[in-house]
């Protein structure tokens, strides 16, 4: 059985020197542990704003560790030590415009700042890998969408669209629970689940 392995990238100069308490790796653990419901191993990293490093280790977490999906925290703006969206797209095989425009769409309900965001996403080798927001409510945002009172979706979040992208790339077959982001996937690549 080949199990999910996702690599968490927190990037910030400060976090990583110890000034304060990174935020981004803790919130996506909690997220994703709410989200799927397909076990998976995680891979943490918590590094500077350099884009040399950044680079290193998606490189490291692809090529070395395996994963299949990999998700950055921070370092998406417009300031100078803003680099994550850079370091990404120097180590991709491909862009995948498509998650930037979405994160960007789904921000822009919240604050108008979201244009500023740089954020990207693309795949090397095997893995997806996925620039967030730094904020943890942010994340969350990113990857569930925005919904109404009801909790029904009103603009698909990013992860609704990873497993099938996963899948494609031969990776693990990714559940997700419905309640938190509901997987989406054409008829023809739903599997039917043995219990």
């Amino acid at each position: 059985m080949n199990t999910l392995r996702i690599g968490l990238v927190s990037i910030s100069d400060r976090a990583s020197s110890g000034v304060y308490q990174d935020k981004g790796i803790p919130a996506l653990e909690a997220w994703l542990q709410r989200a799927l419901t397909t076990p998976f191993t995680l891979e943490t990293r918590l590094i500077p704003d350099e884009q040399p490093m950044i680079e290193q280790t998606l490189c490291e977490l692809v090529d070395e560790t395996g994963c299949h999906l990999v998700l950055t925290t921070g370092g998406t703006g417009p300031a100078r030590r803003d680099v994550t969206p850079d370091a990404t797209l120097a180590i991709a095989d491909r862009e995948m415009p498509g998650f930037g425009e979405q994160m960007r769409q789904i921000s822009l309900h919240f604050v108008p700042t979201a244009i500023l965001s740089r954020q990207v996403g693309a795949i090397r080798k095997q893995a997806l890998i996925l620039n967030l927001p730094g904020q943890p409510k942010s994340i969350q945002e990113t990857l569930e969408g925005v919904k109404d009172e009801q909790g029904k979706v009103v603009v698909a979040g990013i992860f609704a669209s990873v497993p099938y992208c996963v899948q494609l790339l031969d990776g693990p077959y990714i559940e997700t629970a419905a309640d938190v982001v509901a997987a989406f996937r054409p008829k023809s690549a739903i599997r039917q689940s043995n219990d």
